[in-house]
């Protein structure tokens, strides 16, 4: 059966972003994940899905362009991905949005729209965010592993990864990782050793 990755860039405090939504602490993406080569689909929550589509499809229009987001030009880590993106299935979690603009991205209704994708054959799927949806599917027990690229900032608040998660669960290190950007990869695998 494939496997959920959710792979996401976090703080040292645990936030995936700043009080106002700022995402200037992310210096870019580079799939430190390593993730890019074992997924065939991604996985996205329906309030993060618009930025999330409008940052990719424009670095796909124009590569060189400075970003509205990050105030710079994208990365070459970043225009691989947005590559990457623009061919592979993306699946939206959302009861109130009704379409998407992107013609990669579909609308999936609820977590068991997901846990049917996931026993379907294929490569493994990437769980890109946003917190709740995240917290909701390692509620659910969809989520085999995490990985997580801590930025050593301290933001002090913001969005925290799993502040909706209520309950326990066991994780098992897999690897721990020293990036040459100065960013720590922590892989664990969800569940019991």
């Amino acid at each position: 059966m494939r496997k959920i990755i959710a792979a996401l860039q976090i703080s040292l405090d645990g936030f995936i972003e700043g009080p106002q939504g700022e995402l200037d602490w992310i210096t870019g993406w580079e799939d430190e994940f390593e993730v890019t080569p074992e997924i065939d689909a991604c996985i996205l929550g329906g309030g993060m899905y618009p930025g999330y589509e409008q940052y990719w499809t424009s670095i796909i229009a124009n590569p060189d362009g400075v970003l509205e987001l990050t105030g710079r030009p994208a990365t070459q880590g970043e225009r691989n991905y947005a590559r990457f993106a623009a061919r592979t299935p993306h699946f939206v979690v959302s009861r109130t949005l009704k379409a998407t603009q992107w013609d990669v991205a579909q609308i999936v209704g609820d977590l068991d729209e997901i846990a049917k994708l996931k026993d379907r054959p294929g490569k493994n799927m990437h769980l890109v965010g946003g917190a709740t949806l995240v917290s909701s599917m390692v509620e659910a027990g969809l989520v085999d592993e995490l990985r997580l690229v801590v930025i050593p900032i301290i933001l002090g608040a913001g969005k925290a990864l799993f502040k909706d998660v209520r309950h326990r669960h066991a994780l098992t290190l897999e690897a721990a990782d020293r990036l040459k950007s100065g960013n720590v990869r922590l892989i664990y695998r969800v569940g019991p050793h």
